[in-house]
């Protein structure tokens, strides 16, 4: 049915599917459809198997999530049903019991989020799927946001970390590290231009700054934070402290 490219395009896929999240929330739910895919490819050299043995795929960063609170969380934002969970935020080491209007899921560098309205807050938030410990399904019906005011809230800063005030952030990097930075995707309003020596200049939107100086700091020295003055401060810090821990 499939000539060699389709076929090895099916086998990756099926590969990607397996390796999402290593099993832990989707297997389950997709392990039928794994087995048609193989049924599909037989077992000659092109089949599922043998590519497997050829494609590897490196999950950095994932979180152990339980899959009963994925498949819980799916539905109720299918059926649109609201949601009590009892939430632990690991920014404020703090456990809140929360009701919570699911939106969207998310699935961001490794890790399952969920997007919703929390009753509580009386606003939009975002919770890490691996932070709930506890859920119930509701007969109530959920709040429904828009999509259009869903990104304007959650997607328009700089990654899960995301709001209304938004601030930019240029960032200056080295010649050496600008071959690679100046390929990669940090945002989707992102701008990037190389300079005559070589550098690269490089602007993101971002509101929350956590998640933005973990990835200027896997850079080393090889980034400068030319403004805002706040973040820059941030960033200078964060290199003592880690001088001084290291000495």
């Amino acid at each position: 049915w499939f000539n060699q490219q389709e076929a090895t395009a099916l086998a990756t896929m099926r590969h990607l599917l397996e390796s999402l999240d290593q099993g832990a929330l989707l297997g389950p739910h997709i392990e039928p459809l794994m087995a048609r895919i193989d049924a599909i490819l037989g077992t000659g050299d092109m089949s599922s198997r043998e590519l497997r043995k050829r494609i590897k795929v490196i999950g950095l960063h994932s979180r152990k999530t339980d899959s009963g609170f994925f498949s819980d969380v799916g539905y109720a934002l299918l059926q649109r049903r609201q949601i009590e969970i009892r939430y632990y935020a690991r920014s404020r080491d703090e456990t809140s019991e929360r009701r919570v209007s699911p939106q969207r899921l998310v699935h961001y560098q490794a890790n399952w989020y969920l997007d919703g309205y929390c009753h509580l807050k009386k606003g939009l938030r975002t919770f890490a799927l691996d932070g709930i410990s506890r859920l119930r399904i509701r007969d109530d019906r959920a709040v429904e946001i828009a999509v259009r005011e869903l990104d304007e809230h959650l997607a328009a800063g700089y990654g899960i970390f995301s709001g209304k005030t938004i601030q930019k952030a240029r960032l200056r990097f080295s010649a050496e590290r600008a071959r690679w930075v100046s390929a990669e995707s940090w945002h989707g309003q992102q701008k990037g231009a190389f300079e005559p020596d070589g550098r690269y200049l490089l602007e993101v939107p971002y509101s929350d700054d956590r998640e933005l100086l973990l990835d200027i700091l896997r850079h080393g020295g090889h980034v400068e934070v030319l403004s805002p003055p706040q973040l820059r401060r941030k960033v200078a810090q964060a290199h003592l402290d880690g001088a001084r821990l290291n000495h």
